[in-house]
Formats: C-alpha cells, structure tokens, sequence
C-alpha cells in the first residue's frame, strides 16, 4: 500500500468513513479533515492527495486542486448484454418519454437532476422532470420487484477485493462466480477500481444493479482494509 498521499475527508464522518481512517492511518498513511472544503487549503496544494467523500465534496476538490476521479461510465448499464443485467435498459431523453412503455424504473445519467424510482405512467414522471432540458439523458428499465438480496463489491484491474450483503440474503458464493463471469468479459469497460452492485432475485439470479465510484461510495459491509487501495486509486494525481 502506497502512503504517500493525504487522504482528504469531510470534517463530518461517519462510522464507514472512520474504519477507512482507522486502516489508512494505521498503514502510516496521512489524513486531512475539512470543513469549509471550497476554500483551498494551502497544506494541500501540489500534494498527492487522495478524495473520500460525497460527490459534491470530491468534484469541488478535483477541481481546486486539480486532480482526476476515476468514475465508472453511467450510460454503460445500458450498452451491457442483458446476460449480466437481466433487465432490457436503454438510454433516452426526456423529450423521448412519450415513446416509454410504463411503468418503468427511470434515473438521470446526471445524478440528482431527479429522484430516481418507479413511475407508473407519463405523467408522473412529467411532473418528475419538470423544467429540466428535454435533451437530458434518462436511464430507463423495466421494473424488477422482487429483488430479495443486494451486493457491493469493490474491484481492483478487474479482480475482485471484496464482496458483502448489504441487504437480504443470498449466496454470495454464486454472486462471486456471477461477477468474475462478468469482469472476464467486461473489465475492459471498466475504471481501474470501481464498485459493482449486484442484486438477485429467484427469477432472474445475480445481475449487475449499477455501477458506482470507488471515491464517493460507501463501504456497505466491505472491509476497509480489503478495499483502502481501491479508495486511494480512485484519486489520479498529475504529474
């Protein structure tokens, strides 16, 4: 493990935050807490840095201190064979909703420009996505509702570092055989760390739920100590 960046955090944390603290610094790693983070804080300017924290913070700070996020990409999902998604998915525009067969599960590619979920029909999410750009990128599938079990992993250069339940139960045996199957294949698509979600459910198996940044997501019963290396490589310093 590389220690020679400063792990730069929130100054508000949380219980996930701390055990990733608690490995980093007992590996001599340093950290720096922040509060008011949009204000460059010139310990930290021309260091190698590392970012953890949600996206707001972590955007803001690659950008004053100029370094890069590795971040999966948000429309893959929809380009993936349905043997690993299990769910037809496709990428549209606002301004195509009229051509969607409701109900559907629908989010921005941008995140946060609405709240993600089901919507039973056009109007309601007309009334979702009201007085955003019609050219918008909207993630759209078909409504899986019988989902019993959910799993985060965190991957290094397509090898999985760790795998937990994070809600239900399920095998995780076969979830890990499901997501090796799937990075042989798609690794190459991929960020050199990132976080795969699995879901299953009886009818369908395991299948790829989404696809999240290693800098921003939370742990969800993975072990800091199995993932930190994930976490610190997701911050690209520049020469």
């Amino acid at each position: 493990m590389n220690t020679n960046r400063i792990l730069v955090i929130p100054e508000k944390t949380d219980i996930e935050f701390e055990e990733v603290l608690a490995v980093w610094t007992a590996a001599g790693g340093a950290v720096k807490r922040l509060g008011k983070y949009w204000i460059r804080d010139e310990e930290l300017t021309g260091r190698s840095i590392a970012l953890y924290g949600n996206q707001t913070f972590a955007l803001v700070l690659a950008q004053i201190y100029d370094v890069d996020l590795l971040s999966p990409d948000d429309t893959l999902i929809a380009r993936l064979d349905q043997e690993w998604t299990k769910r037809k998915i496709t990428l549209t525009q606002i301004a195509e909703a009229g051509n969607i067969s409701f109900p559907v599960f629908a989010k921005p590619v941008i995140p946060k420009l609405f709240l993600a979920g089901v919507f039973a029909d056009h109007a309601a999410f007309a009334a979702a996505t009201n007085g955003l750009q019609s050219t918008e990128e909207v993630l759209v599938s078909e409504v899986v509702d019988d989902i019993v079990a959910e799993a985060r992993s965190y991957v290094r250069e397509g090898t999985i570092k760790d795998l937990a339940l994070y809600e239900g139960e399920a095998d995780l045996a076969e979830a890990s055989l499901f997501l090796a199957a799937f990075l042989k294949k798609n690794s190459q698509q991929l960020p050199a760390v990132v976080v795969i979600d699995l879901a299953y459910c009886s009818t369908r198996g395991w299948f790829v739920l989404e696809f999240n940044a290693c800098w921003g997501a939370g742990l969800n019963h993975c072990k800091a100590s199995n993932v930190i290396d994930c976490i610190i490589e997701a911050t690209v310093n520049k020469e």
